[in-house]
């Protein structure tokens, strides 16, 4: 069945986007595996499925290469905003998805924001297995322990503030955290290393996916954790393998406010 699609990506971190608001694309869990391989498929970190939505513009339902579905992505809300904002003509729109409605809008120099919602710190919120201080997790692996921050900006992140994220294994460390038993529905890793009060560099491993250029509800985990461990303020630059966000942790309401810019790559038909 031919299914229509469009490649976009944030940063580096890509996406194909099926637009399914008529109903009539038949999506399963092998589609998703075959279209994000990069040898047999079109290829990207997600694939995101456009539903309707009574509450909104649009519901966003979000696929890992290995079929999981994510609750949030920073990056991939940014690329659907800007196709709903060309759509509609308007400097704003809302987004549903399964963790609630995300409020975004265009800013100046191709740039648009995402309001990703209040920050959980809880250790049941994450979640974590067991009660545990989320400020100072003090995990290990066997050898070294660790002292990472757990932040859920939709899902779950673990950050771990490095003095060179350059020289961490992103691959094997991220891959053995991220199925840590401390996290019952498996966690995104970050690696933080502080520039300056308002700059941080990120390199990140992402659930189901693996490392990828860049993960926007990872930079906000990032911005959270820094701000709760006094290592920068309530705003940063967040410096990711593909590029800059910019964030903010409002103190107002807790919210977390993510900008960065979009691109689009080109868009075809699929035959599944």
């Amino acid at each position: 069945m031919p299914v229509q699609f469009r490649k976009m990506h944030g940063l580096g971190n890509d996406f194909v986007i099926i637009d399914n608001r008529g109903g009539h694309a038949e999506f399963a869990d092998r589609t998703a595996r075959l279209m994000a391989d990069r040898r047999l498929g079109i290829g990207c970190d997600q694939v995101i499925v456009l539903e309707p939505s009574a509450r909104a513009d649009l519901f966003m339902r979000i696929y890992n290469p290995d079929a999981s579905q994510a609750e949030a992505c920073g990056n991939a809300t940014r690329c659907v905003a800007s196709l709903l904002m060309q759509e509609s003509g308007k400097g704003s729109c809302v987004i549903e998805t399964v963790v609630g409605l995300l409020p975004c809008r265009a800013l100046p120099g191709n740039l648009y924001e995402v309001d990703m919602g209040a920050a959980r710190l809880e250790w049941q919120e994450i979640p974590l297995s067991e009660p545990r201080d989320t400020l100072h997790l003090g995990i290990g692996d066997g050898n070294t322990l660790f002292d990472p921050v757990a932040v859920n900006v939709g899902n779950p992140h673990c950050v771990f503030f490095v003095d060179n994220v350059e020289k961490i294994p992103v691959e094997t460390l991220g891959a053995a955290v991220e199925r840590n038993a401390l996290f019952p529905q498996r966690t995104n890793v970050e690696f933080a290393q502080i520039l300056a009060p308002d700059k941080i560099r990120m390199r990140v491993w992402e659930r189901g996916t693996g490392v990828t250029m860049a993960c926007g509800s990872g930079a906000c985990a990032t911005m959270v954790a820094a701000a709760r461990r006094n290592l920068t303020g309530r705003k940063a630059e967040i410096v990711l393998d593909g590029g800059s966000l910019f964030l903010e942790w409002r103190e107002s309401d807790g919210h977390v406010l993510m900008a960065g810019p979009v691109a689009e790559v080109f868009s075809g038909t699929f035959i599944t």
